[in-house]
């Protein structure tokens, strides 16, 4: 039985799907997945091969296949949920890395889905469906960290989670201040030590491989206390157009 392809008539009844990697080298009792995927056809055995641009977006699971090959041994795939919608998958796949967390896996971003949170406090979800709008009469840029936030971040995460690594035009330079969101709420408030710099890429509690310096920006500041007792928990989404995919907003810029 070949177990690094599926057949077409086992694709057909798979529909979307996930899937886990799992090390082999590790106790079967006590392991958990290293990595977590989604998709249709053959795409759970993707990752067994190596392309110029999966080491570059997702290097430590590369490693991690590496390694364990190295040990003359491959890594186990198992099948989460088959028979999926595609809007299921992306639900599915990301409920699982935030189960495990990030710190656990090999996967480069948390999963998205539209309209879901990802692990957050009850108190973050209160906030998120409740927070009252923020009346903004300071210059900023609104910097949407949904992708990185986490409630039990610590405060230097959070800052570098907001400080880059942003393509952003030159209005930047008019913003004072940079304040972190949240599902459309602020959760935190800097003070911009102008002028922005190229992207430095030196980050001490995330990731950067697969970025590149150019036409990437990011800012030096420090926390803006008496701003955040102000704005902090409040909500923009009136202030950010309705279905936009980019993470940076200018107020009063």
């Amino acid at each position: 039985m070949n177990t690094k392809r599926f057949y077409p008539e086992v694709i057909k009844k798979l529909k979307w799907y996930v899937y886990l990697y799992f090390d082999p080298r590790e106790d079967p009792n006590k392991r958990r997945p290293f990595y977590v995927g989604k998709g249709v056809g053959n795409r759970a055995f993707a990752h067994l091969h190596y392309t110029d641009e999966s080491v570059k977006e997702e290097p430590k699971k590369v490693k991690r296949i590496a390694e364990i090959r190295e040990a003359g041994k491959e890594p186990e795939i198992e099948i989460l949920r088959f028979g999926l919608t595609e809007g299921q998958a992306f639900l599915v796949e990301a409920s699982v890395i935030d189960c495990f967390g990030l710190d656990h896996l090999t996967n480069a971003i948390r999963g998205e889905h539209s309209g879901s949170f990802g692990r957050v406090t009850v108190k973050d979800v209160l906030l998120s469906m409740s927070a009252p709008k923020a009346r903004i009469e300071v210059p900023c840029v609104l910097i949407n960290i949904n992708q990185m936030y986490s409630s039990k971040m610590t405060a230097d995460e959070l800052y570098e989670a907001t400080r880059g690594i942003w393509r952003v035009g030159h209005r930047r330079e008019k913003a004072d201040f940079a304040m972190a969101v949240f599902q459309g709420v602020i959760v935190k408030v800097y003070r911009i030590t102008k002028p922005w710099v190229h992207a430095s890429l030196n980050y001490k509690t995330r990731d950067t491989k697969g970025f590149t310096r150019s036409g990437r920006w990011e800012f030096n500041g420090d926390v803006a206390h008496e701003l955040c007792k102000k704005y902090v928990g409040k909500s923009v989404r009136h202030l950010v157009k309705r279905g936009s995919q980019n993470p940076i907003h200018y107020v009063n810029c």
